[in-house]
């Protein structure tokens, strides 16, 4: 694959880590044999970041012909008519972005051949301040453990924030209104099996010493950040796929920044996400 052209990699984006775009650029290079399966063949949402984060960045879904030629569009149907959306098949796609100053990636949950059939749910652990890393960690096996209980698998990210994603690989039989409500309902039971430590709404108010469980993420055109994304904040964090053994060495929810994630991608031989790819599970009927 010829290098996709990069332009001003010497400009500063994360000021207070001295990271450039060129390093942007070196960043998703070095680990795209663990992002591209996560990122590849989905509707995304973008974070881009003309004059790097201390000065305005913007949130992107649809399709422009100057982000590149690598870089695809999908027509899809919004509540007023249509509109193209954006996709990328390899790695040439993703530097494409980066050069149109892309720092996040975010995804729908369904793939592009099939985009009405959602293949993954995404429980966004959110705490409000305060809350103590390991009260989160905790939070997050109680959401692996409910999930259980009613027969389906889950994995561990770190969301680049403050919080957890615990993600659910689908059989892309569901649509997505049964998504969406089975996702509520799961939230509401996490919230009546412990109401000190979980709500499910967003009001600010309500979420004052909780942990907000955000299943809004299931929705027809909502996206999550992808695994291996970097985060436009400051120190370059980055949102981290881990395995549930992990999850407990993780000392703080900044654990991985661009140059450690470079790091763990040199070292790591297996996939802390081994075997979410082969699962075969489907929504269950009840969260009994």
């Amino acid at each position: 694959m010829d290098a996709p052209r990069l332009t001003s990699a010497e400009r500063v984006v994360f000021p207070d880590a001295g990271i450039t775009k060129g390093d942007v650029a070196d960043y998703y290079r070095a680990v795209a044999r663990w992002l591209l399966p996560e990122l590849v063949h989905r509707p995304l949402s973008l974070v881009r970041c003309p004059d790097g984060i201390a000065s305005h960045c913007f949130f992107q879904k649809h399709h422009a012909g100057a982000l590149g030629e690598h870089v695809r569009a999908i027509r899809l149907q919004e509540l007023e008519g249509e509109d193209d959306y954006l996709y990328v098949d390899d790695l040439a796609g993703v530097l494409e972005l980066v050069q149109m100053n892309t720092l996040e990636f975010h995804v729908w949950g369904a793939r592009v051949d099939d985009v009405e059939k959602p293949d993954r749910l995404v429980f966004d652990l959110d705490p409000d301040e305060g809350i103590a890393w390991n009260d989160v960690k905790s939070a997050a096996r109680q959401v692996r453990d409910r999930l259980a209980h009613v027969g389906l698998r889950s994995w561990v990210r770190l969301s680049g924030g403050k919080g957890l994603h615990v993600v659910v690989p689908l059989r892309r039989s569901a649509d997505w209104g049964q998504a969406k409500a089975f996702s509520d309902a799961f939230a509401d039971a996490m919230v009546e099996h412990a109401p000190d430590r979980f709500v499910s709404t967003a009001s600010k108010s309500a979420r004052t010493g909780r942990i907000f469980i955000d299943w809004l993420r299931n929705a027809r055109g909502a996206t999550s950040v992808t695994g291996w994304s970097l985060r436009a904040r400051a120190g370059a964090p980055v949102a981290m796929p881990l395995s549930w053994d992990e999850l407990g060495r993780v000392r703080h929810p900044g654990a991985f920044d661009l140059r450690k994630a470079m790091r763990r991608a040199r070292l790591l031989r297996r996939d802390p996400w081994t075997g979410l790819l082969r699962v075969r599970q489907t929504i269950p009927a009840s969260i009994d």
